[in-house]
């Protein structure tokens, strides 16, 4: 049993840069994962509030023929529109943000875990920084996101170059992080989390 309270930790960082490893390593210290991105898939199925609201706004072409939101069909609108991108956040974020709120006192109360990770994009766009007791910014160049995500998602650079505009920039996010991690190809991620956690305690 874990005695003292759990540390929480925002963790961001643009697409491609490596928070998904960052989170797998944090778990094996005894870390408690919300993924922000999978609470966003959860809030938006059909019967939940999003879905009705992102329908009435975007209309029932966007629904595959189970009646589902095609979240690709989705997000090729959004990532070409930065307004539409704007207002399927306004509709989604505030769901999003009870989850994890509720899924950190769950976890609290559970008292198993030493640290609590919200795994979140948009961490300091939702002000979910605010709730946390450290945000940790992962980052990395644009060539070697562009080579992830190339391998990952099988997109093209224009695609992907778009989608990372869309994002806020490094420069923007940097003020509100408490620890940079800068994770290039042959970075030794595991070493640089253990010694950020020996601080902790």
């Amino acid at each position: 049993m874990i005695q003292n309270k759990p540390i929480v930790i925002g963790l961001t960082g643009g697409t491609g840069c490596g928070k998904s490893t960052v989170c797998s390593i944090l778990k094996t210290y005894n870390g408690y994962i919300i993924d922000a991105d999978k609470i966003g898939h959860n809030v938006i199925k059909n019967g939940r509030k999003a879905y009705f609201e992102i329908i009435q706004y975007f209309g029932e072409d966007i629904l595959d023929s189970d009646k589902n939101i095609n979240r690709k069909k989705l997000g090729n609108i959004v990532f070409n529109d930065k307004q539409k991108l704007a207002y399927l956040n306004s509709i989604t974020h505030k769901y999003i943000i009870n989850e994890i709120k509720d899924s950190i006192n769950i976890v609290k109360a559970e008292n198993k875990y030493k640290y609590i990770v919200i795994d979140a994009p948009l961490l300091i766009e939702t002000n979910l920084h605010k709730i946390v007791d450290e945000v940790w910014l992962v980052h990395c160049s644009l060539h070697t996101r562009l080579e992830r995500l190339i391998k990952r998602d099988n997109l093209s650079k224009d695609i992907l170059l778009k989608r990372i505009n869309n994002q806020t920039p490094f420069e923007q996010n940097k003020k509100y992080a408490n620890f940079i991690i800068f994770n290039e190809n042959g970075t030794n991620l595991k070493k640089i989390v253990e010694d950020r956690l020996k601080r902790e305690v």
